[in-house]
């Protein structure tokens, strides 16, 4: 049961900025503590020693966060050049050390675009990608090194903010990229197209979709204030179409009705899903419209609540 407070249920999204040391399990059971809930999830794993925007499904929310794990992401972070570790970050054994004094920023942009559109990446030991039913972490603390298939990733942008030369040169980056990327993958990459070795001694997610980190609060600012953080559902959805509904069609939306896809907006047979609205201006579903009809993915109000999934 969702947490009562005044007579209202809590439920939505919460944008977090979550802090170095702390896994992604750890803030969703720390949330369940502070709302007193058990139906609590997050999308998209941020690494423990990685800071900035963890998105926290309340309630229903939680329904709705495979939505937002899809969408893109954007980082800030340092790539420490010539050290190499077996965590491909700061946070594991060093296995490589080779000086690189001729690196330049130059030289590091021009390596760049080979990085950029769609790339094939392979997932670092330390994620949370299951092999064989195993995630890799749990296997990597196992002490085993498992082969990896490539993964498609996207990234749209690297900026070099801040160059620092020398034996272990150090750059500071700003990345933008599709969901599923993994930072500390891409600064591995580099140190070998730079000629060496490299690993990620920092990182910050700085936006998820359309929340930036300017929208997220601390853990200690959600514990003293949990009611005031709270996004209601259709902010949740805020980067999808909507559609405001009246009364009649809310009704039919409830029972997880199919419409006429013009019943919903104009036909589109590539359009996303769509953020059904109703009077009262809470989200009641969410839709997909093909070329004949419009279908529920997930339905939140009334009786249909659960259809489409």
């Amino acid at each position: 049961m969702a947490q009562q407070t005044g007579g209202e249920t809590v439920e939505g999204l919460v944008v977090v900025d979550k802090p170095a040391g702390w896994t992604s399990h750890d803030v969703v059971a720390r949330l369940r503590r502070i709302y007193g809930l058990r139906r609590v999830g997050h999308a998209g794993t941020l690494d423990p020693d990685a800071t900035g925007v963890l998105l926290v499904g309340l309630g229903r929310a939680t329904r709705l966060l495979r939505f937002l794990t899809e969408t893109g992401k954007v980082y800030r972070g340092e790539v420490a050049f010539g050290v190499a570790t077996d965590t491909l970050d700061a946070a594991g054994t060093e296995t490589d050390r080779r000086p690189m004094p001729d690196l330049n920023r130059e030289g590091l942009e021009a390596v760049l675009p080979r990085f950029l559109g769609t790339i094939a990446q392979i997932p670092p030991m330390v994620s949370a990608v299951k092999v064989d039913g195993r995630r890799l972490h749990e296997r990597a603390r196992a002490g085993e090194v498992v082969e990896r298939a490539p993964r498609t990733v996207r990234i749209d942008r690297i900026e070099i903010e801040e160059f620092v030369p020398g034996d272990h040169p150090r750059a500071r980056l700003l990345v933008e990229c599709g969901s599923g990327t993994y930072i500390r993958s891409l600064a591995a990459d580099l140190g070998e197209a730079a000629g060496g070795c490299a690993h990620l001694a920092w990182l910050r997610r700085l936006r998820v979709g359309p929340f930036p980190v300017e929208e997220a609060s601390t853990l200690e600012e959600i514990a003293a204030g949990p009611d005031k953080v709270v996004l209601p559902l259709v902010e949740a959805v805020r980067h999808l179409s909507r559609i405001d509904v009246d009364a009649e069609t809310a009704r039919g939306v409830a029972h997880g009705a199919v419409f006429a896809a013009t019943a919903l907006g104009p036909a589109g047979p590539d359009e996303g899903p769509l953020a059904v609205v109703g009077p009262d201006g809470r989200l009641l579903a969410l839709y997909e419209k093909g070329r004949a009809a419009a279908r529920p993915l997930v339905v939140l109000a009334g009786a249909g609540a659960g259809a489409g999934e």
